[in-house]
């Protein structure tokens, strides 16, 4: 029995984050969290970005590169129920004490509505955030990954919210995921400040943004090679879908986008400003390769034997083990053209750029960086062998995967959008962001 058939009876939500600057590769300080939902078993399946399979300092707790959610024992949704409009801050504590969740909403000094919401038996709701608080499932934190041991440095003040976003997935099949700003926390409650942008709705409900905000694309045609992306829009505290306030915080919102939904699609991206999550459909896992079929590519190209066309030694991928460790046999690369050397010191062509080399087989002039292999299955769009590299980083992984990710812009401080590698985060480069890699097999 397959792993996909083995998960048939039962609903698994796996989430997972990936570490910026894995394999030595220095990077901005943000993270992605990639959703996922499995195949016929409704598995939903969460990556972090930049974290190369799992995190610098090991996988712990929930805080993990991957995490998994099983359809819960006993629904724990909530909806809204009842609206009380409060006029002193002891009764907006009293309703608050009350044992049950809530969403306050600070009007002024004198009036706070408070919404009461009541159990919901036919959700399960899951929440992330930057808190290790209980009402976490998944912890995610800015991090710094700036050497080949991948240590890790904590931010001093991270963007991401203690409690981020809340995920609500029905228990039912199709099984439809909807996202939240804002999650609730250990007193059961969301409080929006005075200064947070909140508003009435004219349907008569209150709704309000997050501090910097939980945004939101849905890539068009699905997460295959073929899709192009969405616009980026950002999710209210109920759910609605806006545009972009002018920048993360701002207090003005955008503009209500009526005919969009908080309902996560295969490919969805989440970003929680320092954490960005991309969401896979049970469709789409089943075109995903496994870590074996990443492995098996490994050995296949080693098996090869491809050469140093200079040095004329044999090159090879090192263990997905040692993805952090650059080897003896390990192949680098000139990322202006594409071909494949092993290691050498000479061809510098810039006193100031290290790594700017003059690449011996064409002259063209360009980064000259070790390669690693993408370990991380769920970013790949399709099986195919890793025949390209992303520039500047040099992780390689199938062409339809490069070009898929080349082409997503990914927000970026408060206002900035740029494509990065999804393995490790590196702002991309070059004409094109990745290049064709050029082996030379063995001379007999």
């Amino acid at each position: 029995m397959g792993p996909r058939q083995s998960l048939k009876d039962e609903r698994l939500l796996q989430m997972a984050q990936l570490p910026m600057g894995c394999a030595g590769v220095p990077s901005s300080s943000r993270n992605v969290l990639l959703w996922s939902a499995s195949v016929q078993v409704s598995m939903l399946q969460s990556y972090r970005l930049w974290y190369n399979g799992s995190l610098p300092n090991g996988d712990r707790g929930r805080r993990k590169s991957r995490f998994a959610l099983y359809k819960r024992p006993k629904a724990n949704g909530v909806k809204p129920s009842t609206v009380h409009v409060i006029s002193t801050p002891q009764a907006s504590k009293a309703i608050s004490c009350k044992g049950q969740h809530s969403i306050s909403y600070t009007l002024s000094r004198n009036q706070t509505v408070v919404v009461e919401y009541t159990h919901d038996k036919d959700t399960d709701m899951f929440q992330v955030g930057r808190s290790t608080e209980s009402p976490i499932d998944f912890v995610v934190t800015d991090t710094i990954s700036g050497s080949q041991n991948n240590d890790e440095t904590q931010i001093t003040q991270s963007t991401i919210s203690r409690f981020a976003c809340r995920i609500v997935c029905d228990r039912s099949p199709p099984y439809t995921a909807r996202i939240f700003a804002a999650g609730f926390d250990s007193s059961k409650n969301i409080f929006l400040g005075e200064k947070a942008a909140k508003w009435k709705n004219p349907d008569g409900h209150m709704d309000g943004l997050t501090t910097n905000g939980v945004l939101v694309m849905h890539p068009k045609g699905g997460f295959t090679e073929e899709s192009k992306p969405g616009v980026w829009r950002e999710i209210s505290v109920c759910g609605d879908v806006y545009t972009l306030r002018e920048t993360r915080s701002a207090q003005q919102r955008g503009k209500l986008v009526e005919n969009e939904t908080n309902v996560l699609q295969d490919g969805s991206l989440i970003d929680l400003c320092g954490a960005t999550l991309l969401w896979r459909t049970a469709d789409g896992l089943f075109h995903t390769p496994t870590q074996k079929h990443i492995e098996a590519l490994r050995q296949e190209i080693n098996a090869a034997r491809p050469q140093c066309p200079v040095g004329l030694n044999t090159l090879a991928f090192p263990s997905i083990n040692r993805k952090d460790v650059v080897e003896e046999k390990q192949p680098w690369a000139y990322l202006s053209c594409g071909h494949v050397h092993g290691y050498h010191n000479w061809g510098h062509r810039s006193d100031t750029e290290a790594n700017e080399r003059e690449c011996p087989m064409c002259r063209t002039i360009g980064p000259y960086v070790p390669l690693w292999l993408g370990c991380e299955a769920g970013f790949y769009v399709d099986a195919g062998p890793p025949t390209h590299a992303f520039t500047p980083c040099g992780h390689v992984c199938s062409e339809k995967s490069a070009k898929y990710w080349s082409q997503i812009p990914l927000p970026h401080g408060t206002h900035a959008f740029h494509a990065a590698c999804p393995f490790c985060a590196t702002q991309l480069s070059g004409e094109h962001n990745c290049v064709k890699l050029i082996f030379q097999g063995p001379i007999d």
